[in-house]
């Protein structure tokens, strides 16, 4: 979902810059690339494992610094070209208004914000999955102690200077998504290779946290029938040379060889089929990214991990750490139910004015 909305941004900028602003035909829908997107995960899932998806993980990285330093860039020009003054309020746009139906509005939209957030920092299902592809010394702990230090620091820079830039920039009418909602078309090629940039990560993204998911699911299936020889076989396919990227390593079967498990195959395309048939039914890029957030962001972010630091440093019930830990994890508990509120609540309304198959920014 989100990544066809950046293919039809794509179109529609160079659209307008062709035709010109608001012309007809340019809006769109994202339904065909939803599909080409989910034709080319189911591809790239077919891969063994994370280890063989380290290249991805390295154009993620960059193409992620990209389009971060792009967006940056667009919107400290668009704020400049006003003087730089500083558009909207810290109070907000219902606070000036006064009303209580914007009032209403401007709660529900803080907590939507709040999901958009802790999706940002919900990464620790797949923090051990990375871990356990690094090799040592140094430590694998220690090595992702400091990219987890350095991750979080380097993103939420990011993270505050655009969006401190973006509402100086736009103010109250800063759209949800700055490269897709109706923001800059203009130098269109920046903001076309931004857009690809967002793409491509999002390429490399799916597949980060999937992986791990895949896994899981496959482990399940295996242990539930272990006697069953279709679930547990493993057959060797010669392909073509140029397919040597998806190579099997094994020395059991001459090269080029393709590894394909009935289960593999069969598992994970369901999984791809599932989330891009959900991707075009709820089209709504904000509410079902807050909404992801905020189911995930308490039980894997927070739960988990302070759950095994307690356990590893027997750390008791009753001490002075114990109730700060506990007391944390309750906040983030609120922030979590909060955020999944004001996404269920942005879901509901756009589906009032929205039709499945057809992206909405």
């Amino acid at each position: 979902m989100y990544c066809s909305s950046f293919y039809s941004a794509i179109k529609r900028v160079n659209c307008f810059h062709r035709d010109g602003y608001g012309a007809a035909g340019c809006n769109p829908s994202g339904s065909t690339y939803m599909v080409v997107f989910g034709l080319f995960q189911l591809l790239l899932s077919q891969l063994p494992s994370l280890h063989n998806i380290a290249w991805l993980s390295v154009v993620a990285v960059a193409t992620s610094l990209g389009y971060s330093f792009i967006s940056l860039g667009l919107c400290s020009a668009k704020w400049a070209s006003h003087g730089g003054h500083v558009r909207g309020t810290l109070a907000g746009a219902a606070a000036v208004a006064g009303r209580a139906d914007d009032d209403k509005q401007a709660a529900f939209n803080v907590l939507l914000a709040l999901g958009n957030i802790a999706f940002s920092y919900t990464f620790a299902d797949v923090l051990i999955e990375i871990q356990d592809t690094l090799r040592s010394p140094p430590a694998e702990n220690r090595t992702m102690k400091r990219a987890s230090a350095y991750g979080l620091a380097i993103t939420t820079v990011f993270y505050l200077a655009l969006g401190c830039t973006g509402y100086a920039a736009f103010g109250d009418h800063a759209p949800g998504n700055i490269l897709t909602g109706f923001a800059f078309y203009e130098p269109f090629w920046l903001v076309d290779a931004a857009n690809v940039c967002v793409v491509l990560h999002l390429v490399g993204a799916y597949q980060v946290f999937a992986q791990p998911i895949f896994a899981r699911l496959e482990s399940c299936v295996a242990c539930r029938w272990p006697d069953a020889k279709l679930i547990n076989a493993t057959y060797y396919v010669r392909v073509p040379p140029c397919l040597l990227l998806l190579r099997t390593s094994s020395s059991s079967s001459p090269p080029p060889t393709l590894a394909v498990a009935p289960l593999k195959l069969v598992l994970r395309t369901i999984v791809i089929m599932f989330t891009t048939l959900v991707a075009m039914l709820v089209p709504f890029f904000n509410a079902v990214l807050g909404l992801i957030g905020a189911l995930g962001f308490w039980p894997l972010s927070v739960y988990f991990p302070v759950s095994m630091h307690m356990a590893r440093l027997n750390i008791r019930r009753g001490e002075i750490r114990w109730w700060m830990l506990q007391a944390m994890s309750f906040v983030c508990l609120l922030i979590s139910v909060a955020a999944s509120i004001g996404s269920v609540h942005d879901i509901v309304h756009n589906l009032k004015a929205a039709a499945p198959f057809n992206t909405a920014n």
